[in-house]
């Protein structure tokens, strides 16, 4: 014996339906709200007005032809080697923030010290994905670079 499909049957499919719908979209918007919140820059009128400083900024460094290559090791410590153009190391000063790609942990300032063949850091990163900032000042030039690593 089959029951009728009546009003009341029809009604409680719609309550469950868009009770659905709505769970799914406070989940969303929860979620959303609680991850990065897209803003790269604080204001963008006046990034718009240092953009042609920060462009020569960025060929000027160019031109020294300075890279860097970041590594963790098995212990978490990063090590960062710092090359010229013409393939040796540069030594001087280098700073790194270390910032979680999502804003979950705290940003991590990296002091690093020169050592064999580079720097390396006083202290371990914490487990995850970090994107660094990279600040070298040497011979009186300043570079900065941007880089990604895991530990």
């Amino acid at each position: 014996m089959t029951r009728r499909f009546t009003g009341r049957h029809m009604l409680l499919t719609m309550i469950a339906f868009f009770g659905l719908i709505i769970a799914v979209n406070v989940t969303m918007a929860r979620y959303a709200s609680g991850t990065f919140g897209g803003v790269v820059v604080e204001n963008s009128y006046v990034a718009s007005q240092r953009f042609n400083g920060w462009l020569a900024a960025a060929r000027a460094q160019d031109r020294l032809g300075w890279h860097v290559v970041p590594t963790v090791d098995a212990g978490g410590r990063l090590h960062i080697v710092a090359t010229g153009a013409d393939g040796a190391v540069v030594l001087g000063r280098m700073t790194v923030t270390a910032r979680h790609p999502l804003g979950r942990l705290p940003d991590q300032t990296i002091r690093m010290v020169p050592g064999a063949g580079g720097y390396v850091a006083d202290r371990p990163l914490p487990t995850g994905r970090w994107l660094l900032r990279i600040d070298l000042q040497a011979g009186g030039h300043d570079a900065h670079f941007e880089d990604a690593v895991r530990t």
